[in-house]
């Protein structure tokens, strides 16, 4: 495996992205998008685990308009700062630099999946209502249908016009996003039924359980089976 830290383009700026690349060509990529606490290093992790499963994984750093970096698992007032600047129309320019990266290393868009957690998973699924990928995985994305505290609008009214297909994965004991709203996002998709979707709950796990380096909310066996479904997700749907 390779890995590298690049530096993108884009009209709001230069751009930090790092990648993982897998030593025999890979067929298909996947973007990467981080927590609210930036390009750490659990998401440089997921990004190689992602590279090990065969993936040419990129994660760009989306906090580049704040000055980049990192924020602490419990410093939320970095947080905040670090979210100074990004609108979603910001969000979409940092994701199409991406995609355009890959697109240069050979990939098209049917090749390309993209997956996200916490704030990367509200990312993920505004990438699957605005552009037409080969699949999306979003695990715990807050904000989707109800901000709570994010200064981001609510995406539910996007459920209905998604163009990727999508894979939702919640947990039951997330204090910032009820079962309510996760059965409200089933309900708007199930009846407008736009593309390929799908929503799993996990009763026992808490918001960031895919996470090992947040072991207060971590679930093991949640996070095996998460991470095993968006791959089989991507499987299917990316050609």
């Amino acid at each position: 495996m390779h890995t590298a830290d690049h530096t993108l383009s884009t009209v709001d700026g230069p751009m930090r992205m790092y990648e993982a690349v897998p030593e025999e060509r890979a067929t298909h990529a996947l973007i990467v998008v981080m927590e609210a606490f930036g390009v750490n290093d659990h998401i440089e992790d997921v990004t190689r685990r992602a590279a090990a499963a065969g993936y040419r994984a990129v994660a760009p750093d989306f906090f580049h308009r704040s000055g980049g970096g990192t924020a602490a698992y419990d410093d939320f007032g970095t947080v905040m700062a670090k979210f100074a600047g990004i609108s979603d129309d910001g969000i979409l320019v940092d994701v199409d630099a991406a995609i355009a990266h890959l697109h240069a290393a050979g990939f098209t868009n049917d090749q390309i999946a993209i997956t996200g957690f916490c704030f990367g998973g509200r990312v993920t699924f505004l990438t699957a209502a605005r552009r037409k990928l080969g699949a999306a995985a979003t695990f715990y994305g807050g904000g989707i249908v109800n901000p709570g505290g994010l200064p981001f609008p609510s995406l539910l009214g996007e459920a209905k016009t998604l163009q990727t297909p999508w894979l939702g994965l919640f947990g039951d004991l997330d204090k910032g996003i009820p079962v309510a709203d996760v059965e409200q996002l089933r309900a708007v998709l199930d009846e407008a039924n736009p593309v390929p979707h799908e929503i799993v709950r996990y009763a026992e796990a808490d918001h960031g359980f895919h996470c090992n380096d947040r072991p207060a909310v971590f679930n093991a066996a949640a996070a095996a089976d998460g991470w095993q479904r968006a791959l089989n997700w991507f499987a299917s749907h990316l050609t």
